[in-house]
């Protein structure tokens, strides 16, 4: 890690550079494409965003992954109070008979759920749930607190951690036992309300993940098999991760319908004194989103940053090459520092005298900074500064008179070059078969599989059990509201029965 040698007095000596590299060694043992898994455990470690704790599936969220994560919370948090939705906290701890109060709804989350059956040494009376996620925890009291037409729409949300405990392979951000998330929850009069606001939701998910983390994702409704339980019908992001060949669930915004309401006796009065009973919402995004940027992102020297979201974008390292005026280099350094600084930029420059300006680059390369600027000798002589991207490690000679206005062009043009090269990617992956047989020929060659199907939940249950291997069954990821014309007499992939929609399958995480 490229802390560990930060107070190590033999780094500090100016004439021992092999010792220092030695001691200093950075780098990735693994290959994003010989062993992805490794190679993501450790970019993410020594990239500085997180750090193993000593209970499994838990970890430590460290301040370069907080600030992205801060930096598209206030984006979403900004953008659901102009559609009146308010915040709020419900308490982390569900009694037993609320949790059990909707059977479908807590069959689908009942492995997952932690008990606290302790308090000291004593056993509790009665054991008490930490939430997977909080209808059950929040409803009781949306019933207390709407009784007319005029308590609609209650519009709330919240942004806490929520514990899911049970699963076998535990890979951070992706799947975690805690992770932090944001948790809406809505009630409205009609269903018109409820469908509109969906699809609002989902479309700022889609903004999370195309315009700040410049990942690709397609929009679209779960199959039956795949929606939320206990909820009417389900939407989502769907992004894919080309090496793995898998896709991944990045947000959902799901439409409860009405089912909630009749177990939690969610009942309004409307204008004309008639009883009805309220249609709900729930949605959700977390912080996976920020793991799949690592995937999608990521390369064999660390990781790599879209410039909206990371805590730095701009990093700046004097080069004081021997018998250099390093007083005049600093200088201009933090002139740099300022002008971009003023701007609105995220910059910092590293001045540590114990690391040479090469093991500086690396570091910096490492934890993903989207732009480096390196001020020598010949730039101060030429009164420019060398930038040199982190995407492509193209460099360029910027003459300081112009620095903040192609600094701020260069970071607009790697934030959509990222999305590029990622959508060009997941675009090369997406095959679209008829048959059962180039179905299971592109599942082996890990595509995202676009197939036309019949739309029924056994075919799809069938088709999973077809699948299932040492590397998981396949799935239905999304049918895209983007649908492709269906020809007349097309038949389902899986079952040969007339089809009804394009769907997207594949392996998914």
């Amino acid at each position: 890690m490229a802390t560990n040698d930060a107070e190590n007095p033999n780094a500090r000596s100016g004439g021992k550079m092999k010792e220092v590299k030695k001691e200093t060694r950075l780098g990735l043992s693994f290959k994003k494409d010989g062993n992805f898994g490794e190679w993501y455990s450790e970019v993410v470690v020594s990239g500085e965003m997180i750090e193993y704790y000593d209970i499994s599936g838990c970890y430590i969220l460290r301040p370069w992954t907080m600030s992205i994560w801060e930096t598209v919370q206030s984006f979403f948090d900004k953008e659901i109070k102009k559609m009146k939705i308010k915040n709020c906290y419900f308490p982390l701890f569900v009694s037993p008979g609320v949790l059990q109060r909707e059977k479908d709804h807590i069959e689908g989350f009942a492995p997952e759920v932690a008990w606290v059956t302790k308090s000291g040494e004593s056993e509790l009376e009665v054991p008490i749930a930490i939430r997977p996620t909080s209808e059950t925890v929040m409803y009781p009291y949306y019933s207390k607190w709407i009784r007319g037409h005029r308590d609609l729409p209650l519009k709330l949300n919240q942004w806490c951690n929520v514990v899911r405990w049970e699963f076998s392979h535990p890979t951070p951000f992706i799947r975690s036992r805690e992770f932090l998330w944001q948790e809406g929850h809505t009630a409205f009069a009609t269903k018109e309300e409820a469908d509109a606001e969906v699809l609002e939701i989902l479309e700022l998910y889609r903004q999370i993940y195309e315009e700040y983390l410049a990942v690709p994702v397609v929009k679209g409704k779960k199959s039956e098999l795949e929606k939320f339980a206990g909820g009417l019908y389900t939407t989502s992001v769907e992004a894919f991760i080309p090496n793995t060949g898998r896709g991944i669930q990045g947000a959902t915004s799901h439409c409860l319908g009405q089912n909630f309401a009749k177990m939690f006796e969610i009942n309004f009065e409307n204008e004309k004194g008639e009883k009805g009973m309220v249609w709900q919402n729930s949605w959700g995004y977390s912080t996976r989103t920020l793991g799949v940027m690592v995937m999608v992102h990521g390369d064999d020297k660390g990781l790599v940053l879209p410039p909206k979201v990371a805590s730095v974008q701009v990093i700046v390292i004097p080069v004081p090459y021997k018998d250099a005026d390093t007083e005049a280099i600093l200088g201009a350094c933090s002139k740099a520092v300022n002008a971009l600084t003023e701007a609105g930029l995220r910059v910092e420059t590293d001045l540590r005298e114990n690391y040479s300006p090469g093991w500086k680059y690396s570091h910096w390369e490492l934890k993903g900074v989207p732009l480096r600027i390196e001020i020598g000798p010949k730039d101060l002589a030429n009164n420019q500064v060398r930038a040199v991207r982190r995407d492509n490690s193209a460099k360029v000679d910027i003459p300081v008179v112009k620095l903040v206005e192609q600094v701020s062009g260069m970071l607009d043009d790697i934030q959509q070059s990222l999305f590029n090269s990622a959508k060009q990617k997941r675009d090369a992956c997406i095959k679209v078969v008829n048959t059962w047989d180039e179905f299971m020929e592109a599942l082996g060659q890990k595509k995202m599989i676009l197939a036309p199907w019949c739309d029924e939940e056994e075919v799809e249950k069938d088709m999973k059990a077809r699948t299932k291997g040492e590397i998981g069954a396949a799935k239905s990821l999304c049918s895209p509201f983007d649908q492709p014309e269906l020809p007349a007499g097309t038949v389902c992939f899986a079952s040969g029965r007339p089809a009804r929609k394009w769907t997207y399958w594949g392996r998914s995480y």
